[in-house]
C-alpha cells in the first residue's frame, strides 16, 4: 500500500502568523504582562502603604532625642580627678557636636556617610551604587545613613526582617523631620557602640588612645571612625593588622571627599599610633576604693546608680595611691622570692602544626591574661640552662642565668610532673631588661595597705589585696586578723592614766598559767627571740616588744578596764576579750580599725571617722551630696591630749632605736611613730605608723591563716611595705614635732604626767619574782619553752594572777 503523504495535512492543520496578525498578538502579549505588572506594582504599593499607615503611628516619639540622655555609667574618681573606676554595660561621655573636633567628624562622614547634609535620610544614589557593587562581588555593601544607623541603635531591635526595615526607615523620616542634622551627628557621635564597651568617640578616644578626642590626630580619628562597621573586628588593641588596613582606607576616603589634602594623608598614614596599654604603670590601681564606692552608691540610689551618671569624688590622692600600689607590689613579690616553686600554672599539648600550635598558646594566654608586670608565657623549650618561651606577640625568648635561679627546682631532673618546666607550661615571667627576663610566680600571700589623714580622716591611700582580679576579697576593711604586737600602744595607753610612766621598771621575766588557771590549756606566753632579759624600762621594753612587760602592764589597767578602754579608738569590745592575751594582740580586727586607732594618737587624742566619699554629682556637674569640711574641734576626745603626747615619744623610740629602726634610717627623718607586730607562729605580719599629717596600716599574712615563715616579721615583711610608700608620700612635707601640752613634765630627759613625776608613779611591775627562781637564766628551757628549775607554786599563792587572767 502506498504510504499516505501527510506532509500538507501537517502544514494545514499549523497556524501561520505572518505580517499584521502576528505584530497585534505579541502587542496584546505585551499590554497584559504591562498590566499584570502594574497590578503588581499597585498591590505592592498598596502592601506598603497599608504597612506605613498602620506602623507610622505605632513610630516611638523621638522629640525626646532633642535632649538625649542615654544610659550614663558610674564613676568614681579621685580627689585631683582621676578616672578610678567606672560601673555601668556602657562607657559613655556626652559631649555636644561644637566640642566634637571636626577631624573626628570628617573622619566618620567620609567612611559612614559623605553625603550626609545632602540626602533626606535614605541614601537612593548610595542604595544604587551599593546594590551594583553587590552584583559585583561576593561580599555586600550597606547603604545605611548616619540617621537610619541612629534610628536602628537608638530605637529598634539587631534583628533582620521586613519589618524592621520598614520601621526603620519611616523612623528615620521622622528623625530628619523632627531633628536638624546636627542633632542627629551628635546623638551618633555620642552613641554609637565602639568596642572595648565603649560608647561614643569621646569614651573611645580615652580607652584606646588615653587622651581626648579633642586632641585626637587625623591617624587616630580615621582608626577611631572604623570601628563602627565592626568594633571586634577592627580594635586596634586585638586586631591592630585589620584596624590598620580600615584606617588607611578612610584616609584615602577623607581626601577623596576633600577633609584633608594628600599632604596630610601622607603624614596621617605614617604616624606611628600608640595605644592605650592595660597594664599601664601609670594608673592609680584603685580597683578596691572604686568598689567600695560602688556597694556604696548601689545602696543609696539602687540599679539607677549604673545609668544615671553619677560622679562620685573621693578622698583617694593618685600619687598616694600608685605608690601604695607599687608597695605593696614589691613587699609581696620580695617575700614570694624566698619562697619554694610552686610549678606552673596550666600544661597544654602544643600541636606540631604552627597555625594549630599557634592558636594553643593564643587560648592558653587568654586563660591566664597578664597580671601587671607578671606575664604569661608559654614554654617551647627547657633545660637546666636555658628556657625558651613565647608571649602572644609570637616572639620567642630565651631565659638564662640568673633569670632560672627562682625556679631550679623546676628544672631539675627530680622535679615531680606538676612541678617539671617542660614544653607546653604556661609560666610567669618578669622582664628584667632589654632582654633580661625572670622566671617567677603568682604569689599565694595577701597584703593590704591603707593610709589616712589623722585630722581629716580622709583615706588617700588603699589597696585591699594583692590582686582584684584574683580576690576581690578587701583586706583593709573585710579581713579580720589579730594585730599582735601592734595592738600593744593601746594597752599602754591605758597604763598611763595608772601611773605608768616611760621610766617605771618592768620585770621581763616569764609567766606561766596552768591549765586549771586558765580553765584550758597550759598558757606560757614567750617573747619573740625566746630570751628573757630582767628588769627594764616601759619605754626600753615597748621599743624592744617585749611580751611578758606587756601582760604585766595589762594586769596593772585589768583587763575589763582594758578592753573598755581600746573601744576608745574604735575597736569593738566583743572582739577583745577580756583575758590576759589581749596583752599580745589576740583580739581580731582589720587594717582600716588600726590606721583610725593610731591616728587618735597622731593627731592628740581624737576619734575621727574615716571618709572615702566627698562628692555625688550628675554627669551635668549638679552636686547631689557634698561632705561638710571638718576639724578636729569637731570630732571626739577620746584620750588626753598628754596622754597622746607620751605615747608619741614611746612609739618614735620603736622607729628610733626598737624593732622599726629601719623607718628612719631609710627615711632620714625623726617625726616618725609606730609599732610592728608579729602573730603567734608568724600568721599576721603588722606594722602601722605615723607621721604627723599621714598615718598608714601595712599587713601581710594567708587568707586561710599559716605561717608565714620562721623568720617573718612585721619588722621584715610590712614595714619594708610602709617605708617605701612613705618614701613617696613624705616628699616636700617637713618634719613636724608635737609640742608638750598641760600637764606633763620633762625630767631628765624623759616625760611624765605631772601627778605621776619621778617617785611618784607606779615604780615597777613584777620584780617579786612570780615564784621562786622564775626567773630562769636564757637557755634553762626544755624542748617546749618550759622552765628546767622549780615548778610553779600551788594554785592558791597564785589566785591573784588567776583573777586577772579570768577577769
Amino acid at each position: 500500500m502506498p504510504k499516505k503523504d501527510t506532509s500538507s495535512t501537517n502544514s494545514s492543520d499549523a497556524p501561520v502568523l505572518t505580517g499584521r496578525p502576528a505584530l497585534v498578538w505579541a502587542g496584546r502579549l505585551v499590554v497584559g504582562l504591562a498590566g499584570l505588572a502594574a497590578a503588581g506594582v499597585a498591590c505592592v504599593l498598596m502592601a506598603v502603604a497599608i504597612a506605613l499607615a498602620v506602623a507610622y503611628p505605632n513610630l516611638p516619639e523621638v522629640a525626646g532625642l532633642a535632649d538625649y540622655r542615654p544610659k550614663l555609667p558610674l564613676r568614681v574618681i579621685s580627689a585631683e580627678g582621676d578616672l578610678l573606676g567606672e560601673f555601668g554595660e556602657e562607657r559613655r561621655n556626652l559631649l555636644t557636636i561644637d566640642e566634637i573636633p571636626a577631624v573626628m567628624k570628617n573622619a566618620v562622614l567620609a567612611i559612614e556617610d559623605a553625603r550626609f547634609f545632602e540626602h533626606s535620610g535614605v541614601d537612593y544614589r548610595g542604595m544604587i551604587r551599593a546594590a551594583l557593587a553587590n552584583l559585583r562581588q561576593a561580599k555586600s555593601q550597606g547603604a545605611s545613613t548616619i540617621t537610619m544607623q541612629v534610628a536602628r541603635n537608638v530605637y529598634l531591635s539587631a534583628e533582620k526582617s521586613y519589618t524592621r526595615k520598614i520601621y526603620e526607615v519611616l523612623l528615620t523620616f521622622k528623625l530628619e523631620h523632627m531633628l536638624t542634622k546636627e542633632q542627629i551627628l551628635e546623638i551618633y557621635m555620642n552613641q554609637i557602640y565602639l568596642g572595648q564597651r565603649a560608647y561614643g568617640f569621646a569614651t573611645a578616644a580615652q580607652i584606646y588612645f588615653g587622651k581626648s578626642l579633642k586632641d585626637v590626630t587625623v591617624a587616630e580619628a580615621a582608626m577611631l571612625a572604623g570601628l563602627p562597621q565592626a568594633p571586634s573586628a577592627y580594635n586596634p588593641v586585638r586586631n591592630p593588622r585589620r584596624a590598620r588596613s580600615r584606617q588607611l582606607h578612610i584616609i584615602d576616603r577623607m581626601v577623596e571627599n576633600g577633609y584633608i589634602s594628600t599632604a596630610e594623608a601622607e603624614v596621617a598614614k605614617s604616624e606611628e599610633i600608640k595605644l592605650r596599654t592595660i597594664s599601664n604603670s601609670d594608673r592609680p590601681h584603685a580597683e578596691f576604693v572604686a568598689e567600695m564606692v560602688r556597694q556604696s552608691i548601689v545602696s543609696q540610689y539602687g540599679e539607677e546608680a549604673y545609668t544615671r551618671g553619677l560622679v562620685v569624688t573621693t578622698t583617694i590622692k593618685s600619687e598616694d595611691q600608685l605608690a601604695a600600689y607599687k608597695a605593696v607590689r614589691q613587699g609581696v613579690l620580695d617575700f614570694e622570692r624566698r619562697q619554694f616553686y610552686r610549678g606552673p600554672e596550666l600544661f597544654i599539648e602544643l600541636p606540631k602544626d604552627k597555625a594549630a600550635r599557634d592558636d594553643a598558646i593564643d587560648d592558653a594566654l587568654t586563660e591566664r591574661p597578664d597580671n601587671d608586670d607578671l606575664l604569661s608565657a608559654v614554654v617551647l623549650e627547657a633545660s637546666a640552662r636555658r628556657v625558651v618561651a613565647v608571649r602572644q606577640d609570637g616572639e620567642p625568648f630565651e631565659i638564662t642565668g640568673e633569670g632560672l635561679r627562682p625556679v631550679q627546682s623546676g628544672l631539675s631532673d627530680k622535679a615531680g610532673p606538676n612541678i617539671k618546666i617542660r614544653p607546653g607550661a604556661v609560666i610567669r615571667v618578669v622582664q628584667t631588661g632589654p632582654k633580661g627576663w625572670r622566671i617567677t610566680q603568682l604569689p599565694e600571700v595577701e597584703s593590704a595597705f591603707v593610709a589616712l589623714d589623722p585630722r581629716t580622716g580622709k583615706v588617700s591611700a588603699l589597696i585591699g589585696g594583692f590582686d582584684f582580679q584574683k580576690s576581690k576579697f578587701n583586706h583593709v576593711t573585710q579581713a579580720w586578723r589579730q594585730p599582735g604586737s601592734s595592738f600593744k600602744p593601746f594597752i599602754y595607753s591605758a597604763a598611763l592614766e595608772k601611773g605608768l610612766t616611760p621610766m617605771t621598771v618592768v620585770n621581763d621575766a616569764p609567766l606561766f598559767y596552768s591549765a586549771e588557771e586558765t580553765g584550758g590549756k597550759p598558757w606560757e606566753p614567750k617573747n619573740y627571740d625566746g630570751q628573757f632579759e630582767g628588769p627594764m624600762s616601759v619605754r626600753r621594753a615597748l621599743a624592744k616588744s617585749k611580751n611578758m612587760v606587756s601582760i604585766r602592764v595589762l594586769q596593772l589597767v585589768g583587763t575589763q578596764s582594758a578592753q573598755e578602754w581600746v573601744t576608745r579608738f574604735g575597736f569593738d569590745a566583743d572582739k577583745h576579750p577580756p583575758y590576759l592575751t589581749m596583752a599580745l594582740g589576740a583580739g581580731s580586727v582589720t587594717p582600716l580599725q588600726m590606721a583610725t586607732g593610731y591616728a587618735v594618737f597622731a593627731n592628740g587624742g581624737y576619734r575621727v571617722p574615716p571618709v572615702l566619699i566627698t562628692r555625688i554629682s550628675d554627669h551635668k556637674g549638679k552636686v547631689l551630696y557634698e561632705t561638710p569640711e571638718t576639724s578636729l574641734s569637731d570630732a571626739q576626745r577620746v584620750i588626753e591630749p598628754r596622754n597622746a603626747f607620751v605615747m608619741n615619744s614611746l612609739l618614735q623610740e620603736v622607729t628610733q632605736s626598737g624593732t622599726a629602726a629601719r623607718a628612719r634610717a631609710a627615711l632620714k627623718r625623726s617625726d616618725l611613730f609606730g609599732k610592728t607586730g608579729t602573730t603567734n607562729d608568724a600568721v599576721d605580719a603588722w606594722f602601722v605608723g605615723y607621721q604627723p599629717t599621714l598615718v598608714a596600716a601595712a599587713w601581710v599574712g594567708y587568707d586561710s591563716p599559716r605561717n608565714l615563715g620562721s623568720r617573718e616579721t612585721g619588722g621584715g615583711l610590712s614595714l619594708p611595705i610602709w617605708i617605701s610608700f612613705m618614701s613617696e608620700a613624705l616628699k616636700g612635707v617637713p618634719e613636724t614635732h608635737y609640742p608638750p601640752p598641760p600637764g606633763v613634765i620633762n625630767v631628765g630627759g624623759e616625760w611624765y604626767y605631772e601627778e605621776f613625776g619621778p617617785g611618784r608613779g607606779v615604780h615597777g611591775l613584777g620584780l617579786q619574782d612570780p615564784w621562786p627562781g622564775a626567773l630562769t637564766p636564757p637557755g634553762e628551757f626544755d624542748a617546749n619553752g618550759m622552765p628546767l628549775t622549780r615548778p610553779p607554786p600551788p594554785v592558791e599563792e597564785r589566785r591573784s594572777i588567776l583573777d586577772l587572767f579570768r577577769n
